[in-house]
């Protein structure tokens, strides 16, 4: 469903692949004519926003599937550009079991929890364009919070 989400659609930004588990998302972000800069080459926004909600999209479905209610968000982003993506740009991105059971024993010690990954985004010739360190926020739902979905 990723795929026909507008912000991932317009930017040319599509989903490869979904783990069954949720532990590994790869997506391809295309470089277009809607995504180019004053340069040709790939606009910043487009690396940012292929990376935007996929950790803590993962968070909530792999938690999810372990009977935590809990909602998740992006806190903080620290992106920083290495080469102009003048190619299509590969994002692999991996959350392991360690991460979940530290994640889930936070949650049900403090009700909250802060996790902090790094992808890249690789060009089709297999250099890094990108390196990017996403903080996600994961805190159980509240009593009176309603659980919702994006879709």
């Amino acid at each position: 469903m990723l795929n026909w989400y507008p912000p991932l659609m317009l930017q040319r930004i599509r989903v490869d692949h979904v783990a069954e588990d949720f532990c590994h998302i790869r997506m391809r972000a295309k470089r277009s004519l809607l995504n180019r800069n004053l340069n040709g080459t790939m606009f910043g926004g487009t690396i940012y926003a292929a990376a935007d909600p996929i950790f803590p999209l993962m968070y909530w479905q792999a938690l999810a599937r372990r009977g935590l209610d809990l909602q998740t968000w992006l806190m903080a982003t620290d992106t920083r550009f290495k080469l102009p993506a003048a190619s299509d740009l590969l994002f692999d991105f991996k959350i392991t079991e360690a991460d979940l059971q530290e994640a889930e024993a936070q949650l049900r010690h403090r009700g909250k929890s802060v996790r902090t990954h790094q992808v890249l985004a690789i060009d089709e010739q297999g250099q890094v364009c990108a390196e990017l360190e996403l903080v996600s926020y994961l805190r159980l739902l509240r009593k009176g919070d309603q659980k919702v979905a994006g879709f």
